[in-house]
């Protein structure tokens, strides 16, 4: 199957070509010409499947062949709606590269930042609006935004919007959406109460759903190393070696163990840099080009932070700690291995992480292949004892009074 096939436009398939595309994913094989029908679409898919275009294409498409002529400026036709602003850029990117052919303009708007040079490009008109939840609900508070003229509605990345716990926000905008409107469901995961609200977004859709539900890629090679928490480092230095690793994305569960494994790294002379909410958008962005550029050769993000990552031939990833929500697992390892290249995830696993390991590969119905012979096995393999051991000095009260974890150096080995 090629592009021309889908029924595409000249000014869309010339953008596509322009970008050395000639083949479609399978979710965009059989999602475009469902939207092209103006058919609600449930799309079940893991992430690196293309699904972007999947939706962006026949939007632009639809968009295109019913402009729509207004006396002062254009409306938003069009809503899309993300939960973090590094993907919401990428969609907007995404929209621009392959409708710069076409009269269909476009913004991004999220949280984060000044919303003055947004305010302004939404009070020009845009046709397609891409927005984070937060700062979407915020303009509208302040009468800045209208979605009376939406025609259609896409929410991306549902299960990420659960985990971070916009769904209350996202039925804030579903009650002053427009009742006749095309919606596009998206999601890589179907837990019960996303079930549920794709069914009160949803009016007799179809369902794409190209790989099976919490799956990994068949393309990505997986190892887990048995290794105590106080030598995940080294274990990482001794990994970052081998110097056919150009470019590696590591995964921490804390914003504060994300900065700590960067501080390690840029001391051992590997550059570094680490991608969380706690970074301001331009520092995110930046860390983000550099490592596309590979000037920094390890990215380290958390699991909020790494749905907007999107880098071409990825091939590492590393969980320096597995996640405690197995389905971040998929998404984390998801980063490499993309449209049926090959990559490589390596996680780390301590005694008190065992059982984040079983659910995770129960999740994905496969036992991860274990790593032998390295230089830092597991010596504690008593998950208890460990957390005994642990947790006193993590848990101890500050001196100020506050019921915040003592801040303690676990990394700290003078020589690393």
């Amino acid at each position: 199957m090629s592009f021309q096939s889908l029924g595409l436009i000249e000014p869309i398939l010339k953008a596509i070509q322009e970008e050395g595309y000639t083949t479609p994913t399978p979710i965009q094989a059989e999602a475009i010409p469902i939207v092209l029908k103006r058919t609600d679409l449930l799309g079940c898919a893991q992430t690196g499947t293309g699904k972007t275009a999947a939706f962006a294409v026949p939007i632009l498409q639809i968009l295109s062949e019913e402009p729509k002529q207004y006396e002062r400026k254009r409306k938003i036709r069009s809503l899309i709606v993300t939960p973090t602003r590094e993907l919401a850029i990428q969609i907007g990117e995404s929209i621009n590269t392959y409708g710069k052919y076409t009269n269909i303009t476009n913004t991004v708007i999220f949280g984060g930042v000044n919303q003055s040079s947004q305010v302004n490009a939404l009070r020009n008109g845009v046709d397609i609006l891409i927005a984070t939840p937060g700062r979407l609900l915020d303009l509208m508070n302040q009468k800045i935004i209208s979605l009376r003229d939406i025609e259609i509605f896409v929410l991306d990345e549902a299960d990420r919007m659960l985990d971070m716990g916009f769904i209350h926000d996202v039925k804030k905008l579903l009650a002053v959406l427009p009742e006749k409107k095309q919606s596009l469901f998206f999601s890589a995961t179907m837990p019960p109460e996303i079930v549920k609200l794709s069914n009160s977004i949803l009016h007799r859709p179809l369902k794409v759903e190209v790989t099976p539900v919490s799956s990994t890629a068949d393309t990505i090679d997986q190892f887990i190393y048995f290794v105590d928490k106080g030598n995940k480092v080294p274990l990482l230095l001794d990994i970052l070696k081998n110097k056919d690793i150009k470019t590696v994305l590591v995964f921490t569960r804390t914003k504060h163990g994300a900065d700590k494994v960067v501080r390690v790294l840029l001391k051992n002379d590997i550059k570094a840099e680490a991608i969380h909410g706690n970074k301001a958008q331009n520092a995110r962005q930046r860390a983000l080009t550099n490592f596309k550029d590979q000037t920094t050769r390890v990215l380290v993000a958390t699991d909020i932070a790494a749905r907007g990552i999107d880098v071409d031939n990825l091939q590492y990833v590393i969980n320096f700690e597995l996640p405690n929500v197995p389905e971040s697992y998929v998404h984390r390892i998801g980063r490499t291995g993309r449209a049926n290249n090959d990559g490589t995830a390596y996680s780390f696993c301590d005694a008190e992480e065992k059982a984040y390991l079983k659910d995770i590969e129960k999740l994905i119905g496969k036992k991860i292949p274990v790593v032998e012979g390295h230089n830092y096995p597991l010596v504690d393999n008593n998950p208890v004892k460990a957390e005994k051991q642990q947790r006193p000095s993590r848990n101890k009260p500050r001196e100020d009074g506050s019921n915040q974890p003592a801040k303690r150096n676990f990394y700290a080995k003078k020589r690393y």
